[in-house]
């Protein structure tokens, strides 16, 4: 037999082999496998359990929150959030009427874009002139 008639189909197989052994496997929970062991591939949550208390590990917003006003303002995004009427605003600026309200703050850490969803809960939390600056 011809050594050149028999290499293609060896370079073939080799390559088919070589793919094989480095596609991943899918486990049961359907996540892809590359030589990791099955228990760390299970284990993809970093950080507390939702249960716990996460210590700011979550927290991915700063907002001051001034009680007397009743205005959030994001640190990070520099924006204010103010209630006018009985819906939430956002801007780059206050009110006139706003601004000479802004004395003591509470700083809250979050993970929503959207500090006033827990309004009432600060509210209470928070009365004002009982703010304290963290």
């Amino acid at each position: 037999m011809n050594l050149h008639a028999m290499a293609k189909p060896l370079i073939f197989l080799f390559c088919v082999l070589f793919i094989i052994s480095f596609t991943a496997v899918g486990s049961s929970e359907g996540d892809l496998q590359f030589g990791c062991s099955h228990a760390l591939a299970k284990n993809k949550r970093v950080g507390p359990p939702p249960h716990a208390k996460a210590h700011g590990y979550r927290a991915k917003y700063t907002y001051r929150y001034y009680p007397s006003a009743r205005v959030y303002y994001d640190v990070d995004r520099r924006a204010y959030f103010h209630l006018e009427g009985n819906s939430w605003r956002i801007s780059v600026s206050l009110p006139a009427i706003l601004r000479v309200q802004l004395e003591d703050y509470v700083t809250i850490e979050m993970d929503s874009d959207k500090p006033y969803l827990k309004f009432e809960e600060h509210r209470r939390a928070y009365p004002p002139g009982q703010a304290k600056k963290k």
